[in-house]
């Protein structure tokens, strides 16, 4: 999952970010609206996190502003507010859910399981030749063989089982799976794709990994021309 979260407290946003990050997921921090919707608008996230009381634009305004470029993006609306006709509102606004401050952690992250199991609802598990991957009971399995597989493994497999059959950059991998600071010139990403060919190509047949010489990977159970 790749997070963004609008939060003006420092304190607060950091305790968010490091928290999914602990969890293996990717985040991005904006302290003000008018940052957060720019975030919002112009970068591929699953969830948005988003304070009501926002400088420079109100939370209400950013999430204005995401519906109108993706209505199906999840929001939960994190507030110090505990006005129903305030809740109400971003409720109708737009919002998937809300969360009052203060909050527990294991709360929040409940909320955002529920939220993307709603987005992704259509899909059940993902599927290429014998390997499956099961992103609700996040599980991986190749030829009926369990497969483990670390959280940044999994979260890029299934980035490539979503876009199985289409080239998908190392760019696009490093802002889907890692986050905006994230330093996409280190061979990271061409470490844990060999990771994941030594766990799910190495003993299978045919090859699932292909490699798009000078631009990324293919995840595909045909033949290559340049792997």
């Amino acid at each position: 999952m790749r997070a963004l979260v609008i939060e003006d407290d420092a304190k607060i946003a950091s305790f968010v970010k490091r928290g999914l990050m602990q969890e293996h997921h990717a985040v991005d921090c904006a302290a003000d609206g008018e940052e957060g919707a720019s975030m919002a608008e112009d970068m591929a996230y699953d969830v948005v996190i988003l304070d009501l009381k926002l400088p420079k634009l109100t939370g209400m305004q950013v999430l204005e502003r995401i519906r109108q470029h993706r209505r199906d993006l999840p929001v939960l609306i994190l507030t110090a507010m505990d006005s129903v006709p305030d809740i109400v509102a971003a409720l109708d606004a737009g919002a998937d859910d809300y969360l009052k401050k203060p909050f527990q952690f294991s709360e929040l992250t409940a909320r955002l399981r529920a939220l993307t199991r709603r987005a992704n609802r259509s899909v059940t598990t993902y599927k290429l030749a014998d390997l499956t991957l099961d992103p609700q009971r996040r599980t991986v399995t190749r030829g009926g063989r369990k497969i483990e597989l670390s959280g940044k493994e999994f979260a890029l497999l299934e980035y490539m089982l979503q876009h199985a059959g289409t080239t998908v950059t190392r760019t696009s991998i490093v802002e889907h799976v890692w986050d905006m600071n994230f330093d996409s010139f280190t061979n990271v990403v061409d470490v844990y794709v060999n990771y994941l060919r030594n766990k799910i190509d190495k003993h299978f047949t045919p090859p699932l990994i292909h490699t798009v010489r000078g631009v990324g990977y293919t995840l595909t159970d045909g033949k290559h021309d340049e792997d």
